[in-house]
């Protein structure tokens, strides 16, 4: 069952974040399975290089991107899923960096807090996925590494059949074998909770929604909004249909005719809205960065919690640094591994 927030709460006595000024992470604690955890087989005692458990059945993989600027929310949201996972051993993580990025310090960043973490680190072709971006009203969105999820059935093993993709800016308090576990029907390559009552066609211009052949692409489909930042993908089904690709046509049509505002979020909502698997709201409580408002403070949507998402432009490790945190930021302190100064009142 998902944690109730006063269960939460309690979990800031258990990881004190130390008052140094050394600016370096800290190694988090070792998590093991439980009893009852299946087997992975193969040999996982140099997981990160040569790691032959990753095409275990019984593994569980989680996706992320990994560059210097989220660092410090990577490491918070590795932690949670550790720390609440019943079979934490079974978890494998991949990464996708910047193909311009120290991904050495990256990789040895990682290893030093997790020394026992199975991962690996892909390299994303930055000039191919930058080619195809237009400019968006943020200009954080047009990074190529915000379209890394476009590319995960490309870049990780084909054995690696599903996979639970998570943003930086988050935390779980809840068991993420539960969230892999979502079942995906016949035919959907993806899951993710959808907000019905947000209003869809703001996602688009007049140009896309004024020209019949553009609008259509959403008749027959109950398409809502859906956050990208927490999903479940099923790769193979995604290998099959070319899904990449499908975005990727979008994208190239946006940079000639102007179809939305917003970066890599729109071409996943024109391939995939109206057609995803459901998840119960709980696994993405997102806007707690205040949505596209600095400094504004959000409370949580009703109902049980399993994760947390900061998404928006405030981020819970810069307002705690600013000694101007929000309520909810205090959830996400104890699993910040930087040895930072700010303390808690």
């Amino acid at each position: 069952m998902p944690k109730p927030i006063t269960q939460i709460l309690s979990l800031l006595l258990i990881l004190p974040i130390a008052a140094t000024a050394s600016q370096q992470f800290r190694e988090a604690p070792q998590f093991y399975n439980s009893p009852k955890c299946p087997s992975l087989g193969g040999d996982t005692t140099n997981a990160t290089h040569s790691d032959s458990s990753i095409c275990s059945q019984n593994a569980v993989h989680v996706a992320m991107t990994l560059d210097a600027a989220y660092l410090r929310g990577s490491l918070a949201a590795i932690l949670s899923v550790l720390q609440h996972s019943a079979c934490p051993e079974n978890v494998r993580f991949h990464f996708v960096a910047s193909g311009s990025a120290d991904t050495r310090r990256l990789h040895l960043t990682i290893s030093k807090s997790f020394p026992y973490l199975s991962f690996q680190i892909y390299e994303l072709d930055d000039a191919t996925v930058a080619g195809l971006i237009s400019t968006s009203i943020r200009a954080a969105l047009d990074c190529p590494l915000n379209y890394a999820r476009n590319y995960l059935a490309d870049l990780l093993p084909n054995c690696v059949k599903k996979v639970v993709y998570l943003d930086s800016d988050l935390i779980l308090v809840d068991d993420v074998s539960k969230l892999a576990a979502t079942p995906l029907g016949t035919t959907a390559v993806l899951a993710a909770p959808e907000y019905c009552n947000a209003n869809f066609t703001s996602y688009f211009t007049l140009t896309f929604w004024s020209n019949p052949s553009l609008s259509l692409t959403f008749s027959n489909r109950n398409a809502c909004y859906f956050n990208t930042g927490v999903m479940v993908m099923d790769l193979e089904r995604w290998r099959w249909g070319d899904f990449t690709t499908k975005i990727v046509e979008w994208m190239e049509l946006q940079k000639r005719m102007r179809l939305y505002e917003l970066g890599s979020l729109p071409p996943f909502l024109l391939v995939f809205a109206g057609n995803i698997a459901p998840v119960d709201h709980r696994w993405n409580q997102h806007g707690l960065g205040g949505d596209n408002f600095r400094g504004l403070c959000r409370d949580l949507h009703p109902g049980p919690v399993s994760l947390l998402h900061w998404s928006g432009k405030g981020k819970p490790w810069a307002r705690l640094d600013a000694n101007r945190p929000c309520p909810l930021d205090a959830l996400w302190a104890p699993y910040d591994l930087l040895q930072t100064p700010y303390v808690l009142e």
